[in-house]
């Protein structure tokens, strides 16, 4: 049976293959290249192998590995895409794995292309024969632009292990918790006139000026009511981020558009945030006369929040040698969460490197991350 190539040429290889995720349709690219690398690594070390194709242009699909039967193993997990990159911004190209300086180099070496082939190092020489409990490689399209891959197994309600460790960057510190994202953005619409008769027309600027007192009354009751000391930014956040309105100076505003990033805490609900979000801004758009249109740019990623008592907590702690800690960004997690799988982020990487140029990974955290992934497949499928 041919056997996958060695560890290096592995992240070379998915270094080498464009994967892009991007809200901007000529930025977005495929990841079915390095589905089919890794599937094909994957079935030459006798996994079965499942592709799950997803519903967008360009295509884009999930891989389910998995040796043994069963949903009560483990799960290695990792997305396959990366963000957008400006080469020109890079001392060498960022699709060609470049060694120096003890460092690897390239797209994807932190975030998170890597762990993926850390994880098949792991698990070269396990064999069938030797799981009591299945285990799982899964690596997913889209967690940098949506998190389609992981939304559509959550959305089929399929379980595919009882513990996940996610490889996304913590410095091999293990992660059980992390705010959720929801961005939105607000339209007003008022009627445009000369400048010369405030009665002409009724501004949506002046309605938006209004909103955002409004919102930041809003955020500053939410930080007051809700506060994580295990979080560096221990309240809730909301920033407004891009505000545009109006088209000249002696017209009245016809139009006004804010859009606005809210960071929830663990047990804060994101419907129940979204409502009254929603109520607030429709009750200043009435009082002004003001149509109002809503939109959920991104529906929005739940907190994580794993429980401290959870077996695989324990476990990661225990292997990596520190407490588990929280994180200010986000993660497919909630979404294996609630399949069943209680997860953990903890990965080789640094996020300090994430979506950088000149991203790269540290030699010295390679065997630190197969051993460790090693010893967690002992543990809970051996």
């Amino acid at each position: 049976m041919p056997a996958p190539p060695p560890l290096l040429e592995q992240i070379r290889a998915l270094v080498a293959t464009p994967s892009i995720s991007s809200f901007e349709p000529e930025r977005n690219s495929s990841n079915r290249a390095v589905i089919d690398l890794l599937a094909s690594w994957l079935e030459d070390l006798g996994f079965h192998i499942e592709i799950q194709d997803l519903e967008t242009t360009p295509a884009k699909a999930n891989l389910i590995a998995t040796l043994g039967q069963g949903d009560d193993g483990l799960i290695l997990a990792g997305h396959t895409d990366t963000v957008p990159c400006d080469p020109a911004l890079w001392r060498r190209d960022p699709f060609t794995l470049h060694q120096a300086d003890d460092r690897l180099y390239g797209l994807g070496t932190a975030d998170m292309k890597a762990f993926l082939a850390l994880a098949i190092e792991a698990v070269r020489d396990l064999r069938v024969s030797d799981l009591k409990r299945p285990l799982v490689l899964l690596a997913t399209a889209d967690e940098e632009s949506g998190m389609l891959g992981a939304r559509t197994l959550a959305a089929a309600g399929r379980r595919l292990g009882q513990h996940c460790i996610i490889g996304e960057p913590t410095g091999l510190k293990p992660i059980r918790q992390h705010k959720g994202v929801m961005d939105e953005r607000i339209r007003l619409i008022g009627q445009s006139g000369h400048s010369s008769d405030p009665a002409l027309g009724n501004s949506a600027l002046e309605g938006m000026h209004a909103v955002i007192g409004v919102l930041l009354a809003w955020r500053s009751e939410l930080q007051l009511r809700h506060r994580d000391a295990a979080f560096s930014v221990p309240v809730p956040t909301m920033n407004l981020g891009h505000v545009h309105g109006g088209d000249n100076p002696n017209r009245i505003c016809g139009e006004c558009e804010l859009t606005l990033d809210l960071r929830p805490l663990p047990g804060m609900s994101m419907s129940d945030l979204r409502a009254e979000l929603r109520a607030r801004v429709q009750a200043v758009a009435d009082t002004r006369g003001l149509a109002v249109e809503f939109e959920a740019i991104f529906d929005g990623l739940p907190p994580l929040a794993t429980s401290a008592d959870a077996h695989i907590v324990r476990l990661a702690e225990q292997l990596a040698g520190a407490s588990a800690g929280s994180a200010a960004f986000g993660t497919e997690g909630p979404y294996y969460n609630a399949l069943g799988s209680e997860t953990v982020i903890l990965g080789p990487g640094d996020i300090a490197q994430a979506h950088q140029p000149n991203e790269y990974l540290a030699l010295d955290r390679l065997k630190p991350t197969i051993a460790i992934l090693q010893q967690a497949i002992g543990r809970l499928c051996v």
